[in-house]
């Protein structure tokens, strides 16, 4: 790789028309600080830093002014509290909050069944990734439900990067997939039926995937910001499994492993993935598979996703017209609306996705 001199420096060019009045606009109202100015007698350039900026004001220069949006933490406290300025050049300050809170919108419920024989398109994402939309409407920018694929398999060009997510699921459907997290130890291998749990903000990186890796990711809210951490190395020399982001701990829950159980439906058991009690029931992930006759029932959650994994089924809904579903297909039900998973063949097995956690269901 090639490296660049330890002295190359970058700056944004803005023209000025009247430099004195610049730069007081841009040192005492902005907090810039004046580093280079020339020629002296009457100068016509002068270059500026701070808030991780270079900016070089010159007279005569072609660009138009634009804007310049600067982040703090006390954006009441800076420029006098103003949020929008206009310097003398005509370059536009927009001030604005460096870590707002995350905001998790309220979920507009809908009845939503998307299959894979309807062909939605799969489009490149970050990473080189392969992206199916799974919930277009993504129910108001509550949750976004993502098939994801790496067609080709090796080492995936990633970088150390974390999430600004309220929970993000990780369900590997097919292949295996490398990926190592901060304070969790060397790399671990995601295999098919295997899933992490991604708590807010965790930093890590996905190292390899196998030809042909399927995943399923959700995302809470569907609008989240992904970031990228220059300073961290991974693995990072500590393993410490309990430790908390924003209240919810780390997991990798094998699927070979876990054992089935009751299930809030009738006619169904089901896989616990340990999620529910690692987010303190935020969320709550099962793997489902039938063992008798199927019931009506109604849930008072709110965000109810189920994605087919293998098998088939018939989605029954009162005032819907059924849908049968196998693999590959994906379905949201709103709280209150009667449902029945009918004539479920024997290998139908089901990744269902709850928020909040276990919610409350009654047959009827």
């Amino acid at each position: 790789m090639f490296e660049y001199p330890r002295e190359t420096r970058a700056e944004m060019r803005l023209p000025t028309f009247d430099l004195p009045k610049d730069l007081a606009f841009f040192t005492k109202r902005l907090g810039f600080r004046l580093d280079t100015i020339y020629p002296a007698d009457n100068p016509e350039v002068a270059v500026l830093s701070g808030h991780g900026l270079r900016l070089r004001l010159q007279k005569g220069a072609s660009e138009a002014p634009g804007t310049l949006r600067i982040l703090t933490e006390n954006p009441d406290e800076f420029a006098g509290g103003e949020r929008v300025l206009t310097a003398p050049n005509g370059c536009r300050v927009e001030i604005d909050v460096a870590n707002p809170p995350l905001v998790l919108p309220k979920t507009e419920h809908a009845f939503v069944v998307r299959r894979l024989a309807d062909q939605a398109p799969w489009v490149i994402g970050r990473a080189g990734m392969h992206y199916r939309d799974l919930i277009p409407t993504r129910l108001g920018g509550a949750m976004i439900a993502s098939h994801i694929r790496i067609p080709d398999g090796g080492p995936v060009p990633d970088m150390v990067h974390f999430h600004k997510v309220g929970f993000q699921l990780i369900y590997c459907v097919k292949g295996w997939v490398d990926v190592v997290y901060e304070d969790q130890g060397p790399p671990i291998r995601l295999t098919a039926g295997d899933c992490f749990i991604q708590p807010p903000e965790i930093r890590h990186r996905v190292l390899y995937a196998s030809d042909g890796i399927e995943v399923i990711e959700i995302g809470v809210p569907a609008e989240h910001i992904t970031e990228i951490d220059h300073a961290m190395e991974l693995p990072t020399p500590d393993l410490r499994p309990e430790r908390e982001w924003d209240g919810q701990r780390f997991v990798y829950n094998e699927g070979a492993k876990g054992s089935y159980g009751p299930f809030r439906l009738p006619g169904f058991t089901a896989r616990d993935t340990t999620i529910h009690a690692a987010t303190k029931g935020v969320a709550s992930v099962m793997v489902a598979r039938p063992k008798g006759p199927a019931a009506w029932t109604k849930h008072q959650g709110d965000i109810l996703f189920t994605y087919v994994l293998q098998g088939e089924m018939t989605l029954e809904g009162e005032g819907k017209e059924p849908f049968r579903l196998s693999q590959g297909d994906a379905f949201v039900i709103p709280p209150g609306m009667a449902t029945r998973y009918a004539a479920a063949t024997v290998d139908l097995e089901l990744l269902e996705v709850s928020l909040p956690g276990n919610p409350l269901t009654a047959q009827v």
